[in-house]
């Protein structure tokens, strides 16, 4: 099974200008909100809690240690009594919003970033957050004991270099001396000396544990806050994101629109649905009645051709057939049937056939609206003169007596008469069997105006008795299921269903590209291309209407 790569990109071809108009608002939006956004700059220090960096002696223990410690202290750091003190400390009233105070990937370091539009006052807040945490710390706390302590280190620093110079010069001292006693005395005294500045090293290292510098739980600023620096918005970054994302959202609306429009747009459809040919494609008219008859009034508008290519494909799908009955039907109303029927009548008697127009839609007549004829006689009143045992002869006489000439040479047409109450019966009467069977034998063609296919029985009544069948699907309208159903109920009447015209094709869409390719002023379109051709559309249908009253009288 091939893959029609087209096939799915129709959904973004047919709404092009809605993904271009939303990337480009998206984009344009992104735009203006980045260039009016405040600049905005960033502090950041970093902080090492506990001082085994400095150490030459550390243990798994002292990482285990420090690490939770940094964990407890950004709990602290992030209560909102932290904050306050920090705002105080600076004379501010409030810090920041934008503040990151976290530990970093489980270790004993502290990160803060201060994020704020002025770059002092960002690292003036990240500083004073550092400080503060600081003095969370039992060693950041200043007190008389603390004094007391950092006096008593200095005299055993003092100590210490002093017993360190005395054993400098006792060694120096032993290695002078010759006398085997005097060396004993002398080692004696060395290790006494060794042994008193152990034991000063070891209270000098407690009391220096209760310290700043020592303590296991202190706070030491590894990199200093600096002038915060220009946060880089990447604005270009920012509407490239934008446009995307405008992008994706427009394009899966369009193929949700597509999703959820179960319409038919395209003769490929309609083969798919029907598998049933598309005989030709009509383009887009407006419901006027002055715009209906299109080969009257415009005869060499591609619309025109349409419906000569339109004729051209009954020709040959009726030739050699005996039963020469054309029915125009549809799936519901106002889809178009009527309208295609009239022009389709007009061009196949301008191509030099008898043809008769019957409008058989006993319900909601149109045609004599469109003709501008009367409706007093017609079908309906013809069948109840008709006895099923007259004559050919007389049966003629009774539709000369009915039918009504038109201005068209060749076509005539058959009004459906009075509204009968029962239109059904009257369609698959015996009585109707015998006037389409003279009909068939007086007329090249007999194009039936039938009522819609879903709403009534009456077409089904008559495709049984028509040799051609033709269903009009309006594009962008008629329904899938709806169409699938006509096909069905058809065939399921032997109905000899030839094909199906598009019909109210719009220009740009897909089905109105595939048929009027063709717009080159070097084209004249059939036996219409006559003077008459380049008068005014309102002319025409006037002139047209003036001639039908004339037939008329």
């Amino acid at each position: 099974m091939e893959i029609d790569i087209r096939e799915y990109l129709a959904p973004l071809r047919k709404w092009w200008w809605m993904i271009v108009v939303t990337t480009l608002i998206a984009a344009v939006a992104s735009f203006f909100a980045t260039r009016q956004q405040v600049p905005v700059y960033r502090s950041y220090t970093r902080l090492a809690i506990g001082n085994y960096l400095e150490s030459t002696d550390v243990s798994n223990n002292d990482f285990s240690t420090t690490r939770q410690l940094a964990t407890a202290y950004v709990e602290i750091a992030n209560q909102p009594g932290f904050s306050r003190d920090a705002a105080q400390a600076l004379g501010l009233e409030s810090l920041p919003r934008d503040i990151d105070i976290r530990q970093v990937n489980d270790t004993n370091f502290v990160d803060i970033t201060v994020t704020d539009t002025d770059p002092i006052r960002s690292m003036a807040v990240a500083g004073e957050l550092a400080r503060q945490l600081s003095l969370r710390t039992p060693a950041g706390q200043e007190s008389e004991d603390t004094e007391f302590v950092k006096g008593l280190l200095t005299d055993y620093q003092t100590k210490i270099e002093d017993t360190q110079e005395q054993i400098a010069a006792k060694e120096e001292e032993i290695g002078e001396l010759i006398s085997a006693r005097d060396i004993s005395v002398a080692t004696g005294e060395l290790n006494t000396l060794e042994n008193n500045l152990q034991n000063l090293t070891q209270r000098y290292t407690d009391l220096l544990s209760l310290t700043q510098e020592g303590a296991t739980n202190s706070v030491q600023i590894v990199d200093p806050a600096t002038e915060g620096t220009l946060v880089n918005s990447n604005s270009i970054i920012s509407v490239i994101t934008a446009a995307g994302i405008g992008f994706v959202l427009s394009a899966s609306a369009a193929y949700l629109l597509e999703y959820l429009d179960d319409t038919v747009k395209t003769p490929d459809q309609i083969m798919k649905l029907g598998d049933i040919p598309t005989l030709a494609g009509i383009a887009f008219m407006d419901s006027d009645d002055d715009s209906k008859l299109i080969t009257v009034n415009d005869p060499r508008s591609p619309t025109s051709e349409a419906y000569r290519v339109l004729r051209t494909a009954i020709q040959f799908s009726v030739v050699d057939k005996k039963n020469s009955i054309l029915l125009m039907t549809s799936g519901v109303p106002a889809e178009g049937k009527s309208t295609t029927a009239g022009n389709l009548a007009i061009v196949l008697a301008q191509a030099g056939n008898n043809v008769l127009l019957l409008d058989g839609d006993l319900r909601r007549p149109s045609q004599h609206e469109i003709f501008n004829l009367p409706n007093k006689r017609g079908v309906t009143s013809l069948l109840l003169k008709l006895n099923v045992d007259d004559s050919e002869i007389e049966v003629r006489n009774l539709v000369e007596d009915t039918v009504q000439p038109t201005q068209v040479e060749g076509l005539q047409i058959m009004a459906c008469g009075p509204i009968p109450p029962n239109p059904s019966e009257l369609l698959g009467s015996t009585k109707m069997r015998r006037l389409l069977e003279v009909l068939n034998n007086q007329y090249d063609f007999i194009i039936v105006d039938s009522p819609p296919v879903l709403s009534v029985t009456d077409a089904a009544v008559l495709s049984a008795l028509a040799g051609t069948t033709l269903v009009v699907v309006r594009a962008n309208k008629s329904r899938k299921g709806e169409f699938k159903q006509v096909v069905e109920r058809l065939e399921d009447v032997n109905a000899n269903l030839a094909g199906a015209v598009l019909n109210s094709l719009k220009s740009g869409s897909e089905g109105h590209n595939f048929y009027y390719y063709y717009k080159d002023p070097y084209y004249t379109y059939g036996d219409d291309a006559g003077k008459d051709a380049d008068e005014p559309k309102s002319k025409l249908r006037k002139r047209f209407l003036r001639g039908q009253e004339a037939v008329q009288s």
